[in-house]
């Protein structure tokens, strides 16, 4: 009685639109459906969607032309539609009420990716950044996947040491310059990655230079290998 009296005075709602849902902050039918879940094959590499005759295992054309540094890599969703208001009200926000509805997105894509040795690193934030933001939307998916599945995390391994400026409509090419000794291994930490299969966890990938910064990062730790694991994948037809 107690929960249909509290489910009346504050009915739930989807997490995008004010339509009523069964779970608080889960997405609604339409806003379900038109969040392009990537569940065929995908690029190896980055998790791109792919077409025609791809099969799981392929690259992408971008990640032949310029290979990335880790090992594989998965994303939930593509970065457009509903899924771009999910990764830009989760960043930009503050909906940190939607960590609930979205880490499980990225568990479930994460799966195979749980041995015994892995550990869940989230990409690092300059410290002015992140104080303007109040909080790393990485790091907070990163601790509501480890809640899911009890996956080690360090939250702490990666530090940005260089403020860098926006990286929006640059190539990788100039985004790898701009993040060149951006992203460094956490000095206070100097054996927390060694021998560890790390995770790189992210809300959005666009052109993979921040998560390649961090990958060799990763590797300068002591890593033993890198996979990278995103909300969304930016992907040039949308």
């Amino acid at each position: 009685m107690l929960q249909s009296l509290v489910r009346f005075l504050l009915p739930t709602q989807c997490g995008l639109c004010d339509a009523l849902t069964d779970v608080d902050r889960a997405l609604c039918p339409e806003c379900w459906s038109a969040t392009q879940f990537i569940v065929g094959p995908s690029c190896h590499c980055c998790g791109a969607p792919m077409v025609g005759d791809a099969i799981d295992g392929d690259h992408c054309d971008a990640c032949l032309v310029a290979p990335k540094p880790w090992g594989e890599g998965r994303a939930a969703f593509v970065y457009s539609g509903a899924g771009r208001k999910l990764v830009m009200a989760l960043k930009h926000g503050d909906r940190l009420d939607l960590i609930p509805t979205l880490a499980p997105m990225l568990y479930r894509r994460g799966q195979g990716f749980w041995d015994e040795n892995a550990v869940l690193v989230p990409v690092p934030l300059h410290w002015s950044r992140q104080l303007k933001r109040r909080y790393n939307q990485a790091a907070e998916l990163t601790l509501g996947v480890a809640r899911l599945g009890a996956i080690a995390t360090d939250c702490d391994a990666l530090v940005r040491v260089k403020k860098t400026a926006s990286t929006q409509g640059k190539s990788f090419a100039e985004r790898q310059t701009m993040l060149a000794d951006a992203i460094m291994p956490n000095p206070k930490r100097p054996s927390g990655l060694i021998g560890k299969s790390v995770v790189l966890v992210d809300d959005v990938m666009t052109t993979g230079a921040t998560l390649s910064a961090c990958t060799q990062a990763a590797f300068a730790a002591g890593a033993s290998r890198v996979r990278v694991l995103t909300l969304a994948r930016a992907v040039k037809d949308h």
